[in-house]
């Protein structure tokens, strides 16, 4: 592709766009005005408003967030660690209610300042767990004085653990006690393994509780990201590669808000289940091609007003023919019939979720050329970057390009993506918007596909054993990649932004000459 291509693109895709001419330049004007609003922004140059954290930093701010408590309070570390886990890791919340009425807070979380049962007098102790008798050396007792042998603690601590989470805020086995089990008594009794779970529990409390901080949802993934509250933008990045909204740790979704994400999550079901359930249970009408279901025992049918055709629910055949011919039986397979009828049942229950399927599709497919992007680059990083040092003789550094080019691909294919989500939920009705907000989209898709083919396809030459005589010009490859990439940013800078503000150069003049428009070629024909 050449330079010439790339310049008159714009001029070739406005005449294409349809429309009469004063809506045509309507588009124009409208799209002109969006380049010199955005030409200047770039979607990979944001300022970071957030920090990605390794779990031994968490570790590291937990435990002085403890030690500030515990000193602040003079009590233990371990009871400062129960206190914050009980005010959600909040250490204002902690002094605020500890210095208002310190007796309540204690009772409680249950941190007793003094036993409730005496300290045994005897040698000898019976468990009331096991009612064992042990010397009192093998008794342990947490604040409340209760105690038990521990082996009994042991495994009360082990299956408190495997339970999950609520062994943080763990209690005295002894009935109707509150005394709290704090993680000094953990550590000296519990086995390494539940040790070390407890401690990732306590880790991950920490997270889940702060307002500011969250997990990667990635699968495996040990990072979070705190995120600066206020913020414009949710979308983050992290360590592990993986991008997603913050707010509700969905993938990315640029231009399109959280609630409409959730909604078309639920759509997805909805539909799903919808044609599975028209599929299973309805027959189309063989006239009308109306999805009916059966709620009678005979096999004849009649389909509803203004139809009223008549026909036979197992063969789909005119009854009338099966009332005048004997010859006709539904009971002897004729396999190409089927096979029309099997085609004709799906083409209708297709049809009455169209518009859904032609946004799923999308939606759905540009979803997948975003994951095999994502492959093709780390392919690139891993192998073919080192076959184009060595071929090209080109140092890493000026191969920059092609990793630009491919990353700028992984981006515009997310944007695309939920750019078609957004058409889903764009109100037919606001056919101006509908009209520019697909100009935009076809625009950007347009040229994506061309850097996408470049990327993927013009370099395999230049990876080749073998190269044709004459070589190729790598920099001729380089100049034209780049100038798609730059081209292509651009693109996506300017539908993303008019979707952000809700395609607002669209103004409700345009919008009700367009639609006076439609409704009078509508009259028309």
């Amino acid at each position: 592709m050449d330079s010439n291509d790339d310049t008159h693109h714009h001029d070739q895709s406005l005449d294409s766009f349809g429309g009469d001419s004063a809506e045509q330049n309507n588009f124009d004007h409208l799209y002109d005005d969006l380049i010199d609003k955005y030409m200047t922004l770039s979607l990979r140059q944001e300022e970071k408003n957030y920090n990605v954290i390794e779990e031994a930093d968490i570790r590291i701010r937990q435990e002085e967030d403890i030690t500030t408590l515990a000193t602040i309070l003079s009590i233990p570390r371990a009871a400062a660690s129960i206190l914050l886990q009980y005010y959600h890791w909040s250490a204002t919340n902690v002094h605020d209610a500890w210095f208002t009425d310190e007796n309540s807070v204690r009772k409680a979380v249950g941190l007793l300042e003094e036993p409730i049962v005496e300290y045994p007098n005897t040698n000898k102790v019976t468990c009331d767990i096991c009612f064992e008798s042990y010397p009192l050396r093998q008794f342990r007792s947490t604040f409340c004085g209760h105690f038990f042998c521990r082996t009994c603690w042991k495994a009360y601590i082990k299956v408190s653990i495997g339970d999950g989470a609520g062994c943080l805020m763990l209690r005295c086995p002894y009935p109707t006690c509150i005394a709290v089990v704090d993680q000094d008594m953990i550590n000296s009794l519990a086995l390494k393994k539940d040790k070390k779970k407890y401690a990732q529990f306590l880790i991950r409390s920490y997270v889940e509780e702060n307002p500011k901080i969250k997990w990667c949802p990635a699968p495996g993934c040990k990072y979070a990201v705190e995120f600066v509250i206020g913020s414009e933008s949710y979308d983050v990045t992290c360590l592990c590669s993986h991008r997603f909204c913050w707010n509700c740790t969905e993938e990315s979704h640029p231009s399109v808000d959280c609630s409409t994400v959730a909604n078309w999550f639920s759509n997805v079901n909805y539909y799903f289940n919808s044609v599975n359930w028209i599929t299973q249970n309805t027959k189309p009408c063989p006239k009308c091609k109306v999805p009916i279901e059966k709620s009678v025992g005979c096999m004849r049918i009649m389909c509803r007003p203004p139809c009223n055709f008549i026909f036979c629910w197992t063969c789909l055949g005119k009854w009338s023919d099966h009332e005048n011919d004997h010859d006709i039986a539904c009971n002897s397979y004729k396999r190409d019939k089927q096979r029309h009828d099997d085609t004709v049942r799906k083409q209708t229950h297709d049809k009455s979720l169209e518009m859904y399927n032609h946004y799923h599709d999308r939606w759905a497919a540009n979803s997948m050329s975003r994951r095999k992007a994502l492959v093709d680059l780390h392919e690139l990083h891993t192998v073919n970057l080192q076959k184009l040092i060595v071929k090209q003789s080109q140092p890493e550094a000026h191969l920059k390009f092609i990793i630009d080019a491919w990353q700028q691909i992984v981006e515009c294919r997310r944007i695309l993506q939920w750019s078609y989500i957004y058409g889903f939920y764009l109100p037919y009705r606001e056919h101006a918007k509908r009209r520019f907000f697909e100009y935009l989209q076809g625009e950007a898709e347009s040229c994506l596909e061309r850097l996408h083919h470049c990327a993927e396809h013009d370099i395999q030459i230049f990876l080749r054993i073998v190269c044709p005589s004459p070589p190729p010009n790598f920099n001729d490859f380089r100049a034209k990649l780049a100038g798609l990439t730059s081209i292509t940013r651009n693109y996506f800078e300017n539908l993303v932004k008019a979707l952000e503000n809700n395609l607002s150069e669209v103004n409700p003049e345009s919008q009700g000459d367009c639609s006076k428009n439609t409704e009078d070629s509508a009259g028309d024909s």
